[in-house]
Protein backbone atom coordinates (compact mmCIF):
# COMPACT_ATOMS: atom_id res chain seq x y z
CA UNK A 1 0.00 0.00 0.00
CA UNK A 2 2.84 2.39 0.89
CA UNK A 3 4.47 1.66 -2.51
CA UNK A 4 1.21 2.40 -4.36
CA UNK A 5 0.74 5.68 -2.49
CA UNK A 6 4.31 6.64 -3.32
CA UNK A 7 3.68 5.92 -7.01
CA UNK A 8 0.49 8.01 -7.01
CA UNK A 9 2.35 10.88 -5.34
CA UNK A 10 5.18 10.69 -7.86
CA UNK A 11 2.73 10.73 -10.79
CA UNK A 12 0.86 13.66 -9.30
CA UNK A 13 4.08 15.65 -9.00
CA UNK A 14 5.17 14.66 -12.51
CA UNK A 15 1.83 15.40 -14.23
CA UNK A 16 2.24 19.22 -14.52
CA UNK A 17 5.72 18.74 -16.01
CA UNK A 18 4.40 16.18 -18.52
CA UNK A 19 1.56 18.53 -19.46
CA UNK A 20 3.98 21.38 -20.10
CA UNK A 21 6.20 19.12 -22.20
CA UNK A 22 3.21 17.97 -24.21
CA UNK A 23 2.07 21.55 -24.72
CA UNK A 24 5.46 22.52 -26.14
CA UNK A 25 5.23 19.69 -28.69
CA UNK A 26 2.08 21.11 -30.30
CA UNK A 27 3.27 22.81 -33.47
CA UNK A 28 1.57 23.88 -36.68
CA UNK A 29 2.60 23.92 -40.29
CA UNK A 30 2.96 27.50 -41.43
CA UNK A 31 1.10 28.96 -44.38
CA UNK A 32 2.89 31.99 -45.84
CA UNK A 33 1.04 34.55 -47.96
CA UNK A 34 3.18 37.47 -49.13
CA UNK A 35 2.54 40.80 -50.74
CA UNK A 36 -1.13 41.36 -49.95
CA UNK A 37 -2.22 44.90 -50.81
CA UNK A 38 -4.08 46.50 -47.89
CA UNK A 39 -4.52 49.70 -49.90
CA UNK A 40 -5.85 49.12 -53.42
CA UNK A 41 -6.43 52.77 -54.38
CA UNK A 42 -5.02 53.89 -57.78
CA UNK A 43 -2.33 55.96 -56.04
CA UNK A 44 -1.32 53.24 -53.56
CA UNK A 45 2.39 52.51 -53.15
CA UNK A 46 3.20 49.22 -54.91
CA UNK A 47 5.66 48.16 -52.18
CA UNK A 48 4.83 50.04 -49.01
CA UNK A 49 1.06 49.42 -48.94
CA UNK A 50 1.45 45.66 -48.57
CA UNK A 51 1.59 43.07 -45.78
CA UNK A 52 2.62 39.43 -45.30
CA UNK A 53 0.76 36.70 -43.44
CA UNK A 54 2.20 33.76 -41.49
CA UNK A 55 -0.72 31.54 -40.51
CA UNK A 56 -0.97 28.36 -38.39
CA UNK A 57 -2.39 25.88 -40.89
CA UNK A 58 -5.33 23.89 -39.54
CA UNK A 59 -5.81 26.09 -36.46
CA UNK A 60 -9.10 27.75 -35.52
CA UNK A 61 -9.87 30.79 -33.37
CA UNK A 62 -6.18 31.64 -33.21
CA UNK A 63 -4.82 34.99 -31.96
CA UNK A 64 -3.14 37.47 -34.30
CA UNK A 65 0.18 39.22 -33.70
CA UNK A 66 0.21 42.37 -35.87
CA UNK A 67 3.83 43.50 -36.23
CA UNK A 68 5.23 46.85 -37.45
CA UNK A 69 8.88 46.98 -38.56
CA UNK A 70 11.42 49.49 -37.30
CA UNK A 71 13.94 51.62 -39.16
CA UNK A 72 13.66 55.17 -37.75
CA UNK A 73 10.52 55.80 -39.87
CA UNK A 74 12.92 56.08 -42.85
CA UNK A 75 13.83 52.45 -43.58
CA UNK A 76 13.01 48.84 -42.81
CA UNK A 77 10.87 46.26 -44.54
CA UNK A 78 8.37 43.53 -43.64
CA UNK A 79 10.46 41.02 -45.60
CA UNK A 80 13.03 40.85 -42.79
CA UNK A 81 10.65 39.19 -40.34
CA UNK A 82 9.85 35.88 -42.04
CA UNK A 83 11.76 33.72 -39.52
CA UNK A 84 10.00 35.43 -36.60
CA UNK A 85 6.64 35.09 -38.32
CA UNK A 86 7.16 31.36 -38.77
CA UNK A 87 8.17 30.97 -35.12
CA UNK A 88 4.92 32.48 -33.88
CA UNK A 89 2.68 30.77 -36.44
CA UNK A 90 4.16 27.38 -35.54
CA UNK A 91 2.89 28.01 -32.00
CA UNK A 92 -0.66 28.78 -33.16
CA UNK A 93 -0.33 32.58 -33.32
CA UNK A 94 -0.81 34.26 -36.70
CA UNK A 95 1.87 36.81 -37.53
CA UNK A 96 1.18 39.82 -39.74
CA UNK A 97 4.20 41.80 -40.97
CA UNK A 98 3.22 45.12 -42.50
CA UNK A 99 4.96 47.80 -44.52
CA UNK A 100 4.13 51.51 -44.48
CA UNK A 101 5.34 54.58 -46.35
CA UNK A 102 8.65 56.05 -45.22
CA UNK A 103 10.22 59.46 -44.72
CA UNK A 104 11.46 61.66 -46.26
CA UNK A 105 8.97 60.80 -49.00
CA UNK A 106 6.16 61.30 -46.48
CA UNK A 107 5.85 62.85 -43.02
CA UNK A 108 3.69 62.19 -40.01
CA UNK A 109 0.82 61.30 -39.97
CA UNK A 110 1.28 59.25 -43.16
CA UNK A 111 3.09 56.39 -41.35
CA UNK A 112 0.38 55.89 -38.72
CA UNK A 113 -2.39 56.37 -41.29
CA UNK A 114 -0.94 53.46 -43.25
CA UNK A 115 -0.70 51.33 -40.11
CA UNK A 116 -4.33 52.04 -39.24
CA UNK A 117 -5.41 51.03 -42.75
CA UNK A 118 -3.32 47.85 -42.59
CA UNK A 119 -4.79 46.99 -39.19
CA UNK A 120 -8.32 47.58 -40.51
CA UNK A 121 -7.60 45.18 -43.38
CA UNK A 122 -6.62 42.51 -40.87
CA UNK A 123 -9.85 42.97 -38.91
CA UNK A 124 -11.89 42.88 -42.12
CA UNK A 125 -10.22 39.81 -43.63
CA UNK A 126 -8.50 37.42 -41.22
CA UNK A 127 -11.73 36.13 -39.73
CA UNK A 128 -12.30 34.37 -43.06
CA UNK A 129 -9.02 32.53 -42.50
CA UNK A 130 -9.92 31.29 -39.01
CA UNK A 131 -8.52 34.06 -36.81
CA UNK A 132 -10.20 35.20 -33.60
CA UNK A 133 -10.80 38.89 -34.27
CA UNK A 134 -11.23 39.56 -30.56
CA UNK A 135 -7.61 38.51 -30.03
CA UNK A 136 -5.53 40.90 -32.13
CA UNK A 137 -2.29 42.08 -30.54
CA UNK A 138 -0.35 45.05 -31.91
CA UNK A 139 3.43 45.20 -31.71
CA UNK A 140 6.48 46.65 -33.40
CA UNK A 141 10.17 47.28 -32.91
CA UNK A 142 11.79 50.72 -32.51
CA UNK A 143 9.86 53.08 -34.85
CA UNK A 144 7.36 50.25 -35.16
CA UNK A 145 7.01 50.21 -31.37
CA UNK A 146 6.17 53.91 -31.51
CA UNK A 147 3.52 53.31 -34.18
CA UNK A 148 2.03 50.39 -32.25
CA UNK A 149 1.69 52.52 -29.11
CA UNK A 150 0.31 55.49 -31.06
CA UNK A 151 -2.30 53.32 -32.80
CA UNK A 152 -3.55 52.11 -29.43
CA UNK A 153 -3.54 55.48 -27.64
CA UNK A 154 -4.76 57.91 -30.33
CA UNK A 155 -7.96 56.37 -31.66
CA UNK A 156 -8.48 58.99 -34.37
CA UNK A 157 -6.55 57.01 -36.98
CA UNK A 158 -8.65 53.89 -36.47
CA UNK A 159 -11.90 55.83 -36.52
CA UNK A 160 -11.24 56.76 -40.16
CA UNK A 161 -11.73 53.06 -40.92
CA UNK A 162 -14.66 52.65 -38.52
CA UNK A 163 -12.45 50.82 -36.03
CA UNK A 164 -11.46 51.59 -32.45
CA UNK A 165 -9.03 50.61 -29.70
CA UNK A 166 -11.64 48.04 -28.70
CA UNK A 167 -10.37 46.03 -31.69
CA UNK A 168 -6.93 45.82 -30.03
CA UNK A 169 -6.64 43.13 -27.35
CA UNK A 170 -3.14 44.07 -26.26
CA UNK A 171 -0.11 46.18 -27.19
CA UNK A 172 3.55 45.10 -27.07
CA UNK A 173 5.96 47.87 -28.10
CA UNK A 174 9.56 46.63 -28.34
CA UNK A 175 12.35 49.21 -27.86
CA UNK A 176 9.79 51.83 -28.81
CA UNK A 177 9.71 55.63 -28.81
CA UNK A 178 7.01 57.18 -26.62
CA UNK A 179 7.93 60.87 -26.71
CA UNK A 180 8.77 62.42 -30.08
CA UNK A 181 10.74 65.64 -30.42
CA UNK A 182 13.97 67.36 -31.41
CA UNK A 183 15.40 68.74 -34.62
CA UNK A 184 16.73 65.32 -35.67
CA UNK A 185 13.17 64.05 -36.19
CA UNK A 186 11.82 67.17 -37.86
CA UNK A 187 12.04 65.46 -41.28
CA UNK A 188 9.67 62.82 -39.97
CA UNK A 189 7.30 64.65 -37.63
CA UNK A 190 7.69 68.36 -38.36
CA UNK A 191 8.64 70.87 -35.69
CA UNK A 192 6.19 69.70 -33.03
CA UNK A 193 6.08 65.99 -32.26
CA UNK A 194 3.67 66.31 -29.34
CA UNK A 195 0.63 64.97 -31.20
CA UNK A 196 2.72 62.11 -32.56
CA UNK A 197 3.81 61.08 -29.05
CA UNK A 198 1.99 58.16 -27.42
CA UNK A 199 2.76 59.80 -24.06
CA UNK A 200 0.44 62.68 -25.04
CA UNK A 201 -2.56 60.38 -25.46
CA UNK A 202 -2.46 58.31 -22.26
CA UNK A 203 -5.87 57.97 -20.64
CA UNK A 204 -7.97 55.42 -18.79
CA UNK A 205 -9.36 52.28 -20.40
CA UNK A 206 -6.59 51.66 -22.91
CA UNK A 207 -5.80 48.06 -23.95
CA UNK A 208 -3.31 46.12 -21.78
CA UNK A 209 0.34 46.96 -22.54
CA UNK A 210 3.54 44.96 -22.21
CA UNK A 211 6.50 47.29 -22.78
CA UNK A 212 9.72 45.47 -23.70
CA UNK A 213 13.21 46.90 -24.01
CA UNK A 214 16.83 45.73 -23.90
CA UNK A 215 19.12 46.11 -20.92
CA UNK A 216 21.71 47.63 -23.30
CA UNK A 217 19.14 49.78 -25.05
CA UNK A 218 19.74 52.69 -27.42
CA UNK A 219 20.27 55.91 -25.47
CA UNK A 220 17.18 57.20 -23.73
CA UNK A 221 14.71 54.55 -24.90
CA UNK A 222 14.84 52.65 -21.61
CA UNK A 223 14.02 55.84 -19.69
CA UNK A 224 11.17 56.57 -22.11
CA UNK A 225 9.76 53.08 -21.59
CA UNK A 226 9.85 53.42 -17.81
CA UNK A 227 8.33 56.92 -17.90
CA UNK A 228 5.53 55.73 -20.19
CA UNK A 229 4.88 52.80 -17.86
CA UNK A 230 4.63 55.07 -14.83
CA UNK A 231 2.26 57.44 -16.64
CA UNK A 232 0.08 54.50 -17.68
CA UNK A 233 -0.06 53.28 -14.09
CA UNK A 234 -1.19 56.72 -12.92
CA UNK A 235 -3.99 56.52 -15.50
CA UNK A 236 -4.97 53.15 -13.97
CA UNK A 237 -4.09 51.24 -17.13
CA UNK A 238 -3.01 47.60 -17.29
CA UNK A 239 0.71 47.96 -17.93
CA UNK A 240 3.88 45.91 -17.41
CA UNK A 241 7.43 46.95 -18.31
CA UNK A 242 9.96 44.16 -18.88
CA UNK A 243 13.70 44.43 -19.50
CA UNK A 244 15.20 41.74 -21.74
CA UNK A 245 18.65 40.80 -20.47
CA UNK A 246 21.85 40.56 -22.52
CA UNK A 247 20.31 42.35 -25.49
CA UNK A 248 20.81 45.66 -27.28
CA UNK A 249 18.52 47.62 -29.60
CA UNK A 250 19.22 45.30 -32.53
CA UNK A 251 19.70 41.90 -30.93
CA UNK A 252 16.45 42.15 -28.96
CA UNK A 253 14.50 41.61 -32.18
CA UNK A 254 17.05 39.53 -34.12
CA UNK A 255 16.88 36.77 -31.50
CA UNK A 256 13.07 36.64 -31.52
CA UNK A 257 13.07 33.91 -34.18
CA UNK A 258 14.21 31.48 -31.46
CA UNK A 259 11.14 29.94 -29.75
CA UNK A 260 12.92 29.86 -26.37
CA UNK A 261 14.22 33.44 -26.54
CA UNK A 262 13.25 35.58 -23.53
CA UNK A 263 11.47 38.16 -25.70
CA UNK A 264 9.53 35.53 -27.63
CA UNK A 265 8.44 33.60 -24.56
CA UNK A 266 7.35 36.84 -22.85
CA UNK A 267 5.20 37.75 -25.86
CA UNK A 268 3.63 34.29 -26.07
CA UNK A 269 2.92 34.32 -22.33
CA UNK A 270 1.25 37.75 -22.60
CA UNK A 271 -0.94 36.56 -25.48
CA UNK A 272 -1.92 33.37 -23.67
CA UNK A 273 -2.71 35.37 -20.52
CA UNK A 274 -5.10 37.67 -22.35
CA UNK A 275 -6.58 35.17 -24.81
CA UNK A 276 -9.93 33.69 -23.91
CA UNK A 277 -9.55 30.91 -26.48
CA UNK A 278 -6.61 28.87 -27.74
CA UNK A 279 -5.89 27.64 -31.21
CA UNK A 280 -7.40 24.20 -31.88
CA UNK A 281 -6.30 21.57 -34.35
Amino acid sequence: MRLILSLFLALALLAPSLARTEEKKVTYEVEVVKGIAYNTAPDADAERHKLDLYLPRGAKDYPVFFFIHGGAWRGGNKNLYGPIGKTFAAQGIAFVATNYRLSPKVKHPAHIQDIAQSFAWVVDNLGKRGANLKQIYVSGHSAGGHLAALLATDESYLKVHKRSVADIKGVLPISGVFTVGGERLAQVFGKDGKQASPMTHIKEKLPPFLILYADKELGGLGRQAEAFGEAMKKAKCDIEVKIIKNRDHGSIIRNAAKPDDELTTAIVAFIKKHSSTTAAK
